[in-house]
């Protein structure tokens, strides 16, 4: 390139800092703009009182994704961050007081599931087996690192997707290898973790329990925040930019093309613009309405939007062993609540919850004998009416004393440090339309080229990278998420690749299984 050209990243996440890091890398001059006094978007950090808390993302999978970041960069991962492998990946603790432990190593899984159902656990490696290619079509044929903004990529994935059989129903997939309700939940829940109803969501998704076991589940000693000042770190030794407080209010648009953003008063020009802002905002609150023919008010206000999360950051004067690093405590009822989360928006009586506990893994996140842990309860976004101002203290309450009676005992006297975050904190703090956890529902009708697409459909110049585009939430998701992104630009500028794109064959179908496509999109769509 003769001239450096600039870039704008609007929004420090993972999957803002992943691509300034990549455009820097290529060459370009990048700018990063962060609303907030740090960086860390949704993977914000709190300390108080000698207590460190994530405020978001929790857990790290598939390390080789974020260490391709670290080699784009020419970096060794190891020598910015201490990655920690976690066992157990999780405990699972259920309404009748039984509870599961769920690693990665399959006779340990095989033992405890068969406590329950032995035809469970003699299942257990046929299911692994049967999820085995859609793990392999997403992350080892790189499909969620490729932009899906052209219907011919997706059409030609149609027939892949259908001779996985990744269209039906994560628990429609999952139910019929399993008949306890503990082994279906298990096995069923991490759409849950990506904004997800999986009673809905497509079994595309079931890659995340194949990711988990074959590259385990870890933590960043420090907590995850160390991860993002480690990518802040890399980005600013490049040569990139960093300015906090400086939140963007407009993306300045001239003849359909975005050429700078407002942020602070301050006019900040560039030869191109990225948004790791909510998707939402991004369309309906910084790019004026004449310059949206796709995404126009009403196709913005259209979309299903996820669940948000209630949360509480608990700063504790005691341990608590029964805890693991990562705990789920579930109510009795599974699709009904999720129902009235998801599709009724309403406040039920009942909830379930987990349980981030990462002293059990890095005792210095605490003054000693202390733990430190945050409480999420899925709760509706705001587009339920909810007054979360009047509701949060007694809500709070609610779950502190549910907490008490399942077991944590003298939990409320020993609380040196209580935070509350709610939906409306989502809203204002991190500018999540309807305040959002996890942007856009990933079901089929928003997956792949039905999310926003990588490249504005709208505004040349101007790209979209996190959450809310291809391939979606989570921490894998949004750092794939930098990998097509940054694969649209470089094919517009005509940067240098920085990874190696594996293209597969097109597969025929007969016509009796492309009716089964349409069956299956019904049903992927449907209301639990």
């Amino acid at each position: 390139m003769d001239k450096r050209k600039k870039a704008l990243v609007i929004g420090s996440g993972f999957g803002g800092l992943a691509l300034a890091i990549r455009l820097q890398a290529a060459g370009l001059d990048v700018t990063l703009l962060e609303k907030r006094e740090k960086i860390g978007g949704r993977a914000y950090q709190l300390v108080d009182s000698g207590y460190v808390f994530d405020m978001g993302p929790s857990l790290i999978t598939a390390p080789h994704v974020i260490d391709s970041i670290f080699k784009a960069a020419g970096r060794n991962m190891k020598d910015y961050v201490d990655l920690v492998p976690l066992d157990p990946y999780y405990r699972i603790y259920y309404h009748d007081g039984t509870h599961l432990d769920y690693v990665g190593d399959t006779e340990r899984m095989k033992a405890q599931m068969a406590r329950f159902n032995e035809k469970d656990a003699g299942r257990l490696e046929a299911f692994m087996d049967r999820v085995r290619p859609i793990f392999d079509a997403v992350i080892g044929d790189r499909l969620g690192s490729k932009p899906f903004d052209t219907l011919g990529r997706m059409i030609g994935f149609i027939p892949r997707m259908v001779k996985l059989r990744a269209f039906l129903p994560v628990t429609t997939f999952v139910n019929g290898f399993f008949e306890d309700f503990r082994h279906r939940f298990i096995f069923s829940f991490h759409p849950l973790f990506v904004g997800g109803n999986p009673f809905y969501t497509p079994s595309i998704y079931l890659m995340i329990p194949f990711l988990e076991r074959e590259g385990g589940i870890w933590f960043t000693r420090g907590g995850m925040y160390s991860l993002v000042q480690a990518l802040g770190k890399v980005f600013q030794e490049l040569g990139g930019v960093i300015k906090t407080d400086a939140e963007v209010t407009q993306i300045r648009i001239e003849s359909g093309r975005a050429v700078g953003v407002e942020a602070k008063e301050e006019y900040f020009p560039a030869d191109l613009v990225v948004s790791n802002a909510d998707v939402g905002h991004t369309y309906k609150h910084l790019i004026g309405p004449e310059h949206r023919r796709r995404w126009s008010d009403r196709k913005v206000d259209g979309m299903d939007y996820t669940m948000s999360c209630f949360l509480l950051y608990l700063g504790i004067r005691r341990k608590y062993p029964e805890l693991e690093h990562h705990t789920l405590i579930l109510s009795e009822r599974y699709k009904a609540l999720l129902k009235d989360i998801f599709d009724r928006k309403i406040l039920p009586d009942d909830f379930s919850m987990y349980l981030h506990v990462p002293t059990r893994t890095d005792p210095g996140m605490a003054p000693e004998g202390s733990e430190s842990m945050y409480v999420l309860v899925p709760v509706a976004n705001n587009q339920s009416g909810l007054d979360w101002s009047s509701l949060k203290e007694e809500f709070a309450d609610r779950v502190l004393t549910f907490l008490e009676e399942w077991g944590m005992d003298g939990l409320k006297e020993s609380l040196e440090v209580l935070h509350i975050f709610t939906p409306d904190d989502f809203a204002a703090e991190l500018n999540a339309f309807h305040g959002n956890a996890f942007a856009v529902v990933p079901k089929f009708t928003q997956t792949a080229w039905f999310r926003p697409h990588n490249r504005s459909e709208d505004v040349e110049g101007l790209y979209l990278v996190g959450a809310g585009t291809h391939p979606g939430a989570g921490v894998p998701g949004v750092l794939m998420s930098a990998e097509a992104t940054y694969g649209s630009i470089a094919e517009d500028l005509g940067l240098p690749d920085q990874w190696d794109w594996e293209e597969k064959g097109r597969v025929s179908l007969s016509e009796d299984e492309l009716a089964e496509i349409m069956a299956g999109f019904e049903a992927a769509q449907s209301t639990p």
